[in-house]
């Protein structure tokens, strides 16, 4: 345990996100992981009918990774987290391949889209917080050969990513303007999150 968490057990992340679990270690907080199990493009399909938008597609994805993780570890204070691009009010995702990537690319240029970011934070098996943050984002216009120069100096990690972009690396060359906190475009934003936290003291001050 570090001097700032209060919890009896370390944060329990429903996550196996690198990124993630590295921006709680940097701000302090003891962190295990465990994948949540849940299926995104599934839950997505089931809510379709509601017509969710983007902010609460990535609300309701990351309450469901909290809750899985939840049932499965009472007494834990659990946090799931998700994040969707938002490109006109169409959510978009991580690509399947380098074609799917190059079209989301040749999509986004030029244009600026939102990335939501939610997080949901659940003990026994029920939510006790949740929120989305928004970063803005406007990718310069990128010509073919702009494209296909970047996908090889990006490489196969970015096909993890929705936009096809990770702004912490090669990604960040992409853009002319980024409206947001930074870990926000990341997919955790801390500062709301830390906030969550010390409301349900779990941290020192």
């Amino acid at each position: 345990m570090t001097a700032l968490w209060t919890g009896s057990a370390p944060l329990l992340l429903a996550s196996t996100s690198a990124t993630r679990r590295t921006l709680l270690e940097s701000a302090g907080l003891p962190v295990e992981t465990r994948a949540s199990g849940v299926d995104e493009r599934a839950v997505e399909a089931a809510v379709e009918e509601r017509a969710l938008g983007p902010q609460n597609l990535a609300l309701h994805l990351a309450a469901e990774k909290a809750l899985a993780v939840s049932r499965a570890a009472p007494e834990r204070i659990v946090l799931g987290a998700d994040q969707v691009l938002d490109r006109d009010g169409i959510a978009l995702h991580k690509p399947d391949g380098r074609e799917t990537a190059r079209a989301q690319l040749q999509s986004l240029s030029g244009r600026s889209h939102a990335l939501h970011s939610a997080v949901a934070l659940a003990r026994n098996g029920e939510l006790v917080d949740s929120f989305v943050e928004t970063a803005l984002l406007s990718m310069r216009p990128l010509s073919d050969a702009a494209i296909e120069a970047y996908l090889d100096a990006a490489g196969p990690e970015v096909l993890k990513s929705a936009g096809v972009y990770q702004v912490e690396g090669v990604g960040i060359h992409l853009f002319d303007r980024i409206e947001g906190d930074h870990s926000t475009i990341l997919g955790l934003p801390l500062l709301p999150l830390l906030a969550a936290l010390r409301r349900l003291g779990h941290l020192a001050f």
